[in-house]
């Protein structure tokens, strides 16, 4: 009896985790007041973004770019700057300088860019992975927003299938450890 019992509850074990990264992935992006792409990850995200204000789910992007690295001899803003000036939409995309170094501390950045549009509702664009996390740090953190999330597809670093490749089961469980740091540590400061 023991050992049905025993290998009920490992097989139960092996279908949760095998829905692990499913888990993570929000995508669900609603119409609002401004599109957030959150720093990091430089071709999805970005892409993603001008995809949804072209469909015409927000009426423009404030890009989170890291203000204090340099990429050789360009700060990132430059970068992006750049980026953003060879775009046709570039009058409805704001490149939001931030200093924050995780997704806890950006928050603090995109609510300086914010505040002053006196918007209400914001459209996350983050890589896929990390969808649900920085919804819930979002959420947390800048009550006054109404948050919803859309996933920048990246198949080269993640997969819901994550245990099929090396790099996707990197991803899933650093997600999964930034989740539980979230939930256990960070969310009672």
């Amino acid at each position: 009896m023991r050992i049905r019992v025993v290998l009920v509850l490992l097989l139960l074990l092996i279908a949760l985790a095998s829905q692990g990264a499913r888990f993570l992935v929000v995508d669900a992006p609603q119409r609002s007041d401004v599109i957030i792409v959150l720093a990091g990850e430089t071709s999805n995200r970005p892409a993603r973004a001008v995809a949804l204000l072209r469909q015409g789910m927000a009426p423009r992007i404030f890009l989170d770019v890291e203000a204090n690295e340099l990429v050789y001899d360009q700060t990132r803003t430059e970068i992006a700057q750049r980026y953003v000036n060879s775009l046709p939409d570039k009058e409805r995309i704001t490149v939001c300088p931030i200093t924050g170094l995780s997704t806890f501390g950006e928050t603090d950045d995109v609510n300086r860019c914010l505040q002053p549009l006196g918007v209400h509702s914001v459209l996350i664009v983050t890589s896929a992975s990390h969808t649900g996390r920085a919804l819930r740090i979002f959420r947390h953190r800048l009550p006054q927003y109404q948050f919803t999330a859309a996933a920048a597809q990246d198949p080269v670093h993640f997969g819901t299938l994550w245990w099929t490749n090396r790099e996707w089961a990197k991803t899933t469980l650093d997600e999964w450890l930034k989740l539980t740091w979230w939930e256990l540590v960070d969310r009672w400061k």
